[in-house]
């Protein structure tokens, strides 16, 4: 099976994630909303991946054989959320990041070459 683009998996998962009711009170419960809706739709997925010893994204989903960071954040300082990213992006075996987070911020179209996108804790509920 040929991967389709990393900029289409990552809009793709952002589709997905928009459409989930997580709870977006407690960081580590709002993880556990997010493998069970993972879990329940099939999605290929690991928890905390470590790409490193300092690098470790709240999950690395597959979606259609390209490697998708997805970091979840309640509330963070956006710089700090960035620079989390930038690091995530630097790594050969990711292809895209994506931020799920109740934070009100934009990302750049890419973070060092590889797609990044923006999906709303909120939008679930709306």
């Amino acid at each position: 099976m040929t991967p389709v683009p990393a900029n289409i998996a990552a809009s793709l998962l952002c589709s997905f994630l928009a459409g989930q009711r997580i709870d977006a009170i407690v960081e580590k419960r709002a993880q556990a909303d997010l493998e069970s809706a993972l879990t329940a739709t099939g999605w290929r997925f690991s928890r905390e991946h470590r790409l490193s010893d300092r690098d470790i994204p709240d999950f690395l989903v597959k979606v259609e054989g390209v490697s998708v960071v997805v970091e979840l954040k309640i509330r963070a300082q956006r710089k700090r959320i960035f620079r989390q990213l930038e690091r995530y992006a630097l790594h050969e075996s990711v292809d895209a990041v994506v931020l799920l987070t109740g934070t009100a911020m934009q990302l750049p179209p890419e973070i060092n070459g590889k797609p990044a996108r923006v999906a709303s804790l909120g939008a679930g509920w709306l």
